[in-house]
């Protein structure tokens, strides 16, 4: 069993930056693939980023790619989302999950969410 709760999220002006983490509960955490999803109101879930179980492979939407840099301490059971240049319609829910598989829309859990909000 695997519990996941994100913190970081708020508001900010376009152009900041905001550092999301998922801290993860259980001795398995790093056997997981892990990553961010959001989900705007009135859209549908969208990928964000993933990172593989040791954190060497890393792959973004084309959306957040330069802008968003993804990463995991296994050590700390944490995961983190940096958001740099944050843009009107990087406003939604995020949260994170974790897949016992190669697919990371297969996830086995994920998080409740945090909000993140870009005022233009």
């Amino acid at each position: 069993q695997v519990q996941l709760v994100e913190s970081g999220g708020g508001l900010v002006q376009a152009g900041g930056s905001l550092r999301l983490s998922c801290a993860a509960s259980g001795r398995t955490f790093n056997t997981y693939l892990m990553g961010w999803f959001r989900q705007a109101p009135g859209k549908e879930r969208e990928f964000v980023a993933r990172v593989t179980w040791s954190g060497g492979y890393t792959y973004y939407a084309d959306s957040v790619k330069g802008r968003f840099t993804i990463s995991r301490d296994n050590q700390k059971n944490t995961m983190y989302l940096q958001m740099n240049d944050l843009k009107s319609e990087d406003t939604a829910l995020y949260y994170c999950a974790a897949s016992s598989t190669s697919l990371l829309s297969n996830f086995d859990y994920r998080g409740q969410g945090t909000q993140v909000t870009v005022s233009s």
